[in-house]
């Protein structure tokens, strides 16, 4: 069932877990995210960023979630996300097409532009009865030696993110204790999170739901304490890709002669299902679908 990000969101902060965020680009990763999560019987949200709807469209990426969620997750709820968004004009155009959260990320500029760039954004998402998520901090690439080099350079100030929040009326906050983007950390390992840095962020913030991005590659136990430490929301962007297009190189090389497109992208789709049921778990949001308090919001 399709249902708005703020009752995902609170949902977990009252019953302790995370909600899991994974990003789609079509058809076939959101079968494979939706049936996850239907497995795991989870809520769970859907995230497309500005380049995948210059890619797909936003009416037919729009349609696709909305389509599957309300016909093949009857009893798993499931939301809609802007995520990334960079300009106002793609974060307005998502709140009219129905989305019930955007992010609006300008953590590349200047403080005190953030905070103006923000502001702006959560206004015109508030009218619209929509959620509003903010970034303070900058994530970096795992594979980027300068980024790494002056990694705590780019984190969270603690301080700042309280200023921030309290400035801006954000919703929800993308903060970087630690999380890089990349592939290069699936494959030499993720380096640490900065979990006291997340706990005074935390602290100062305790009502503030806060959301983990490159999330890919985290171990369990680490998954579990930044939960134990405010954070609601953990996106997954880089495993969901890589797991679908391995699958799918595989799968080619198996069989060469088939020209079905069905039988050759069905691996990938169970591939990515299996994924979503594993991250579920260890952000113990599996079997957290059961007894939701809330309807389908017929507005989305």
């Amino acid at each position: 069932m399709l249902v708005t990000v703020r009752e995902l969101i609170d949902h977990a902060t009252k019953n302790g877990y995370a909600v899991g965020a994974f990003n789609t680009v079509n058809l076939e990763m959101t079968l494979g995210i939706i049936r996850g999560a239907v497995d795991a019987r989870a809520p769970v949200i859907i995230q497309v960023t500005e380049t995948t709807i210059e890619y797909a469209g936003l009416k037919p990426i729009t349609h696709i979630v909305e389509t599957i969620a309300k016909n093949a997750a009857v009893n798993v709820p499931v939301a809609l996300h802007l995520d990334h968004g960079k300009s106002f004009r793609s974060i307005a155009e998502c709140i009219h097409a129905g989305f019930s959260s955007i992010m609006i990320d300008a953590s590349d500029v200047p403080y005190d532009e953030n905070v103006t760039l923000t502001k702006q954004a959560v206004e015109y998402a508030h009218k619209h009865q929509v959620l509003a998520q903010g970034e303070i901090g900058q994530l970096k690439r795992a594979d980027d030696s300068l980024a790494a080099l002056y990694r705590e350079k780019y984190m969270t100030d603690p301080a700042e993110a309280e200023r921030f929040a309290k400035a801006t009326g954000v919703d929800s906050l993308a903060v970087a204790v630690g999380n890089v983007y990349g592939i290069a950390k699936l494959e030499h390992g993720a380096p640490p999170l900065d979990l006291g840095r997340l706990e005074d962020i935390h602290r100062r913030l305790p009502r503030l739901p806060l959301v983990l991005h490159g999330a890919s590659g985290l171990k369990r136990d680490e998954v579990r304490s930044a939960i134990e430490r405010g954070v609601r929301v953990i996106n997954i962007v880089t495993e969901v890709e890589l797991t679908f297009t391995r699958r799918l190189r595989s799968t080619l090389k198996v069989h060469e002669q088939e020209y079905d497109p069905r039988v050759l992208l069905e691996p990938s789709i169970d591939a990515v299902r299996e994924l979503v049921i594993m991250k579920l778990k260890d952000f113990g949001a599996n079997e957290a679908a059961a007894g939701f308090p809330f309807k389908p919001d017929s507005s989305v």
